[in-house]
């Protein structure tokens, strides 16, 4: 019989990266949301490669689909046909995988862009548009994913609206590339963990930093109350990415093969997370590998309550 300290949720990867890659389109500041837009079956597909890879949860395709980049890049009155049409397609990549006991999880993004928290609105108004979102999702959905969340605003602003839902709700951070223990906005991680603590996170995880930053914060994360996990981004800087700009300003690292990738989840499960799973330029194979470096090593790849 497994021990509780030999079951472990492995999660999907980045969605966006390798939905651009599966089209062939331009990219454009709308990102995931343009694929979802104009080639819903490429969404659908990719979750299920996610699932037949070993992910036991997936996140809703919805990354880029906020109020404040659909008025900036696109058009607000997409929002709610959107949110509808990712949620649609996470539950038939579910099934037509065949695997009725996966996760789907709502998706609460950084409202105006990736890594600037500077950018974002007041923490009133992001708890009102996170209201708006949750919203639109809880009722579809097994629990939240505050995800890529970069200063202690942010994240308690996603959280609180998430919690309001009564699903199990996990925050994940993003932290400098440096190994400083600092989120983006130059915030103190600790800081945010003890936050979040407070508010009540179902887990506590970082996301979306290169996997050696990640490594460098790992004590600081485990003093936390909650579960914890990890899932990095493969790319080799996100220091040319503005709010608005468009993910070919990025370059992906050469060095992060599936196996290379393997081993770095696999270190943060033998330093006990829970989670673990992949961000951008992370997909279906590098999942896959992960999921065979668990069964190697004895733990169960299941939903952690």
């Amino acid at each position: 019989m497994q021990t509780e300290s030999k079951r472990v949720t492995l999660i999907d990867g980045g969605m966006g990266q390798e939905l651009l890659k599966r089209s062939g389109a331009k990219p454009t500041p709308l990102w995931s949301a343009q694929v979802l837009m104009d080639k819903p079956d490429i969404v659908r597909d990719l979750h299920a490669d996610f699932i037949k890879a070993g992910a036991r949860v997936i996140t809703l395709n919805t990354y880029s689909v906020t109020p404040e980049r659909l008025e900036r890049d696109g058009d607000i009155a997409d929002f709610e046909p959107l949110q509808k049409s990712a949620i649609d397609i996470a539950k038939s990549a579910r099934a037509s995988a065949g695997q009725s006991d996966v996760r789907i999880a709502g998706c609460l993004p950084p409202l105006v862009g990736s890594y600037r928290p500077e950018e974002a609105p007041e923490y009133d108004v992001m708890l009102a548009t996170y209201r708006l979102i949750v919203k639109q999702q809880q009722q579809e959905v097994d629990l939240f994913m505050c995800e890529t969340m970069s200063s202690v605003a942010e994240a308690n602003a996603a959280l609180t609206a998430a919690a309001e839902s009564g699903l199990p709700v996990w925050v994940a951070l993003s932290v400098q590339d440096d190994n400083s223990g600092l989120l983006r906005s130059g915030e103190p991680l600790a800081e945010a963990v003890t936050s979040i603590d407070k508010i009540g996170a179902s887990a506590t995880l970082l996301n979306c930093s290169k996997p050696e930053a990640i490594d460098a914060c790992w004590k600081i994360l485990a003093a936390g109350r909650a579960p914890i996990g990890a899932y990095a981004n493969g790319f080799t800087s996100i220091s040319a990415l503005e709010p608005g700009g468009t993910v070919d300003a990025l370059e992906a690292r050469h060095d992060l093969n599936p196996e290379s990738y393997a081993r770095f989840a696999m270190n943060w499960v033998e330093q006990g997370a829970s989670i673990v799973g992949g961000c951008c330029e992370v997909g279906p194979e590098h999942i896959a590998a992960i999921a065979n470096s668990l069964k190697q090593n004895g733990y169960q790849n299941t939903w952690i309550d």
